[in-house]
């Protein structure tokens, strides 16, 4: 394990594998980085991957006040250790971070977006996504991280055993607190969380799009959207793949998408 220090001085560990073109990947929600260890390790045949904790999570510290700038300010210290330019692969509202990453022109060779949970324009959609936000920043506040998680997962339609599971997980009543940074990343207060056009549009690198075809509608929905908007978008389906879907599957499609000239 390896640290970096971010511009406010958080301390951000990380963890290199593999050797090659460097590789950083951006988990999501409720996510470590041995969530996407598996992936790290099978990207490792090609590329130095960097798999890192987000502020917050893990082994990395964190710094009061919050801001998605302050994120982004740990991505750049993470380039910044690799040599200066990476590319860049997010997972869920990792890859809204990313997103917002790459619009702030960061140093990026390539980046991949895998299913970025933005909902719909209407009413109703954006409605939902700030009380969601507001209640679970209202739980942490009072320091009920189990019905903080709760409330997401239940919005989530995740099955009342698996929330029960997590909710006892001590690992994961630690990274709590920051389930609001991952509604700030996604504009769930300010837009209600809503695709971020004019973010979109400032990316001029080449970016993937990855949606499961056995994901809700609403990610391959928004993974189509996103990518007509990128000046270099590309969409690609899994087939038979949900939210979840495994390294096995993933990290071919990264890599023959960064190894790409």
């Amino acid at each position: 394990m390896y640290h970096v220090t971010s511009q406010d001085g958080t301390k951000i560990a990380f963890d290199r594998v593999g050797h090659g073109p460097p590789v950083i990947i951006v988990s999501g929600l409720l996510c470590d980085r041995s969530k996407t260890q598996k992936l790290a390790e099978h990207l490792a045949q090609s590329f130095t991957v960097i798999n890192f904790d987000r502020r917050g999570r893990g082994d990395s510290s964190d710094t009061d006040p919050y801001t998605v700038e302050r994120e982004i300010e740990d991505i750049a210290a993470l380039i910044k250790e690799v040599g200066g330019t990476a590319s860049i692969y997010g997972h869920s509202s990792g890859a809204g971070l990313a997103l917002n990453a790459a619009a702030s022109g960061l140093a990026m060779t390539k980046l991949v977006l895998h299913e970025p949970p933005y909902g719909s324009d209407d009413e109703e959609s954006q409605r939902s996504s700030r009380e969601l936000a507001e209640s679970v920043k209202a739980a942490l506040s009072e320091g009920k991280q189990a019905d903080a998680i709760t409330l997401f997962m239940t919005a989530s339609g995740m099955p009342d055993e698996v929330i029960e599971d997590i909710c006892t997980d001590p690992t994961m009543l630690a990274m709590a607190p920051t389930m609001v940074y991952d509604h700030e990343v996604m504009g769930d207060f300010e837009r209600g969380g809503t695709i971020p056009v004019e973010l979109v549009k400032a990316i001029k690198i080449p970016t993937l799009v990855i949606a499961g075809g056995a994901s809700p509608d609403f990610f391959r929905d928004t993974a189509i959207q996103i990518a007509e908007i990128l000046p270099q978008g590309k969409l690609v389906i899994l087939d038979g793949q949900d939210h979840g879907a495994s390294a096995e599957v993933v990290a071919p499609v990264v890599s023959a998408f960064f190894n790409d000239a």
